[in-house]
């Protein structure tokens, strides 16, 4: 079992992020004040697969927890989070929103694909395992990863790691006992909520993609 965001792929910079929507609407924002922007995008946490919030205001508390439940609470929690970043123009928040999803904005870590075909070869069954408010199925196919037996997102599924029924969902898909799963991922308390069902959980960075090269590697000799 494999999380997505900061473990098989990861999000284009807060910086390109915003670039690329303030490009595409046309706006000349001076390069200071898209730099300032991007820092209160990051304070906030505001780039779904990006940072996490340093500061999430009490309003938005309960939103924000809830937040991977539903595809309406995901957008709803990080379109408000970005609104509080002050951006160059109001209507830029769904438009980043937006951005978020398309394949064009996440990058599959160098040895993802490499990865998943010497688990495919071997006979191994591998899930996907993610609190997300979307559907990122589109990004393994348009990045040639898609070799994946079963995706386990949470807006789909009610239930949000590290509750142990995910988990057992994805065992269950799988036909494997827990207690023969390895849950990967780089967060040390949705993903090691695997643990609980006896699953073995390995951790990796969420480094930026050029600055890992070689961790799912080690994920091969685990197994």
């Amino acid at each position: 079992m494999f999380d997505f965001s900061g473990t098989l792929f990861r999000i284009e910079s807060a910086a390109q992020w915003l670039r690329a929507v303030a490009t595409k609407a046309g706006l000349d924002v001076p390069e200071g004040e898209l730099d300032a922007c991007v820092s209160r995008l990051e304070e906030f946490g505001a780039q779904p697969g990006g940072v996490p919030p340093r500061t999430v205001p009490p309003h938005l508390e309960a939103l924000w927890r809830e937040r991977d439940l539903t595809a309406e609470r995901h957008r709803a929690a990080f379109t408000a989070l970005t609104r509080e970043a002050k951006l160059p123009a109001a209507d830029l928040a769904e438009a980043l929103y937006e951005r978020s999803q398309v394949s064009g904005a996440w990058l599959p870590y160098p040895d993802t694909e490499a990865t998943l075909r010497a688990l495919r070869g071997r006979g191994i069954p591998v899930a996907v395992v993610s609190n997300i408010g979307w559907d990122m199925r589109p990004v393994f196919r348009d990045h040639g990863c898609d070799l994946v037996d079963a995706y386990f997102l949470s807006f789909e599924r009610g239930v949000k790691k590290p509750d142990p029924r995910i988990f057992q969902m994805a065992c269950d898909k799988l036909g494997v006992a827990p207690g023969d799963a390895l849950m990967v991922g780089d967060e040390p308390v949705a993903d090691v909520g695997a643990a609980t069902l006896g699953c073995r959980v390995h951790l990796v960075d969420p480094l930026p993609v050029d600055q890992r090269p070689g961790a799912l590697a080690e994920v091969l000799q685990l197994l």
